[in-house]
């Protein structure tokens, strides 16, 4: 298949990726997400733009999207599965790739419970493996869900993300594997605190041979204090914090300062790794310190998206 984002062009020539996150602001003014893209232009292949993340409202994803491309930067659009049902999903993609959007993510969602809106109802009328799915058979068949033809271009390169930390954890290759299958040509994992659990999981996508098939780009995240990690270890489902790096964060003078060179040290682990084709840098609300960690990693700044 032809590539068509700069994404999956690197991907598919066996560079080394880098992408960041965007989160789009809780009001219409663009200048936010203008200047986070001017930050991470010609750092990263791509940014991804969260759509409505922990179920609170926010800027259109699509429409931060179209801002990042006015911007000259390569989005990657998320999409859960909890606000549309699949006429809605596959109108939205419809114009998000008139719009110049070429990489989407697929994402079950947070609970509307989550958020801002906890009453709202929500939608599910298919999950994140059949959307795959789905965008697999528009992209490479040409067809909508109920078969009937797409009459333009339409090629997006699909991607899903990835827990190697859940438990069961002998299900998470598994699970990656289902994935795969649906459609996804690249992964975004979470977020990578202990990086040995995260060398197991490895170990078992390349027993399987997925490393072969899928994209991988392993999920960091730069944090600013103990108390983040703490909050993680004590409250979020799914997520591996060693109590080191805790320790590590309490004795440390300057704990942004930290929390960088953790972030760093991750990156430099996780390069190694067989299988690994990228990272992806969740510093949603830093973007601003994207720049200096892929600096720090030796990562070479990417070219100007065109």
């Amino acid at each position: 298949m032809e590539a068509v984002s700069n994404l999956q062009k690197v991907l598919e020539e066996g560079k080394f990726a880098v992408t960041a996150e965007i989160g789009p602001p809780k009001h219409a003014n663009a200048e936010v997400i203008k200047k986070h893209a001017a930050v991470l232009k010609g750092h990263v292949e791509a940014a991804n733009l969260t759509d409505n993340q922990t179920a609170i409202v926010r800027m259109s994803s699509i429409a931060a999207g179209a801002i990042c491309v006015q911007s000259g930067i390569e989005p990657v659009i998320q999409m859960v599965c909890r606000d549309r049902n699949r006429i809605a999903m596959q109108s939205d993609l419809l114009g998000a790739y008139a719009l110049g959007c070429r990489n989407l993510l697929c994402l079950s969602g947070d609970h509307q419970k989550f958020g801002n809106h906890p009453t709202s109802k929500n939608v599910f009328d298919i999950d994140s493996i059949q959307l795959l799915h789905m965008m697999k058979t528009m992209s490479v068949e040409k067809k909508f869900q109920c078969g009937d033809e797409i009459k333009s271009d339409f090629n997006m390169f699909i991607g899903a993300a990835a827990n190697p930390f859940g438990d069961p954890f002998e299900f998470r290759v598994a699970r990656l594997k289902k994935k795969v299958d649906a459609g996804a040509q690249f992964i975004q994992t979470q977020c990578i605190f202990d990086v040995e659990r995260f060398k197991k999981w490895m170990d078992g996508v390349v027993a399987e041979g997925l490393h072969k098939r899928v994209h991988i780009l392993a999920g960091l995240t730069p944090m600013k204090s103990d108390k983040g990690f703490k909050y993680i270890k004590k409250y979020v489902a799914g997520m591996s914090v060693p109590d080191e790096l805790i320790k590590r964060m309490e004795q440390a003078e300057d704990k942004k300062e930290e929390g960088i060179k953790i972030c760093v040290d991750a990156i430099n682990e996780v390069k190694k790794i067989k299988g690994v084709h990228g990272v992806h840098i969740m510093a949603i609300w830093w973007e601003s310190i994207v720049p200096r960690i892929i600096q720090e990693t030796g990562l070479k700044e990417r070219p100007d998206y065109i």
